[in-house]
């Protein structure tokens, strides 16, 4: 633990999710990812939300697998490969196509405060970027760590302010966007638990937290070995 801790979905996203094939799958997709990605765990909530079992092939991004290569050339995680062969290798469209082929907590309803896509777009732009060189600052040697989490304030600011009359995003529980924003104020959260525990964001603390010990973070945070191929298959969802 660190700390004390409805709008429509735009029209775009809308079009992307109808154009994915909905129907029984008898060969489980293949999901390449990477257990501490952000953007690999919001795609794991959202697939384990749903109820959509993968193949799960853990992969280190030192030395990817030249099969995830295949699929995506761009080499990031996660890489959701359907069984006829369709890659989504964005994090936000595997959230999407699992909450297509079931949506049992309604986590594609809207946020109460706020539009999904302007929380995406400052999560996964100002902000993501700003806590790359916070957590990183010895590569961006150009300002002190405290400069760069000075960055992402005004954003910890919103997303606080947004907390504070309910307990998620969603209200009473969480949905894509609070799914989708998560992992990211996690890892943030880690670069220096202690000036987080006694950070003015109390709401986001408390969300954090509710978050951390939520049963479906736990189940999509076990470990799992590297994938080699020719090994058996492991599955994201327990049986």
């Amino acid at each position: 633990m660190i700390g004390s801790i409805p709008i429509q979905s735009p029209p775009l996203m809308i079009s992307a999710v109808r154009c994915f094939k909905i129907a029984p799958m008898t060969t489980l997709p293949i999901l390449y990812s990477f257990r501490r990605c952000p953007y690999a765990i919001r795609a794991r909530l959202a697939l384990a939300c749903a109820g959509v079992n993968v193949e799960l092939r853990e992969v280190l991004l030192r030395d990817k697998p030249q099969a995830m290569l295949d699929a995506s050339p761009k080499g990031t995680v996660p890489v959701l490969v359907l069984p006829d062969d369709t890659v989504i290798d964005e994090s936000v469209d595997i959230m999407h196509w699992a909450l297509a082929q079931a949506d049992p907590e309604h986590w594609l309803a809207p946020p109460y405060v706020g539009e999904l896509t302007d929380w995406l777009a400052r999560n996964d732009g100002p902000f993501k970027a700003a806590l790359d060189k916070y957590k990183y600052a010895d590569r961006h040697p150009e300002h002190s760590p405290e400069w760069y989490r000075d960055q992402a304030l005004e954003y910890l600011a919103q997303l606080d302010s947004a907390l504070s009359a309910q307990p998620w995003l969603h209200g009473d529980k969480p949905g894509f966007a609070d799914a989708a924003l998560f992992p990211f104020i996690r890892q943030f959260a880690m670069v220096d638990a202690d000036w987080f525990t006694h950070c003015p964001y109390a709401a986001v603390r408390r969300w954090l937290n509710a978050w951390l010990e939520h049963p479906l973070f736990l189940a999509v945070m076990r470990k799992f070995t590297r994938w080699e191929p020719g090994q058996a298959p492991v599955q994201l969802l327990a049986r």
